[in-house]
């Protein structure tokens, strides 16, 4: 239960952002230590509901949307 609590409030939070997120702000945004959110962002990118996007040194969370070909 709590589990799927995060994972829709990730998804959340990356669908008021469209221009995406590192993973310190979503942690930040929910209060969620980065080591715990890394967990749920790597299982919802192997699930195809979020990619990442590396800009420099930083990895960018994007909601993927029924469109995306990333």
């Amino acid at each position: 239960m709590i589990d799927n609590n995060i994972r829709q409030r990730i998804i959340e939070v990356l669908r008021k952002h469209p221009d995406g997120l590192i993973v310190n702000e979503i942690s930040k945004i929910l209060g969620i230590h980065r080591h715990t959110l890394t967990k749920y962002v790597y299982q919802l990118v192997g699930e195809q509901l979020i990619y990442q996007r590396k800009i420099g040194s930083a990895k960018l969370c994007f909601l993927r949307v029924k469109n995306d070909k990333k």
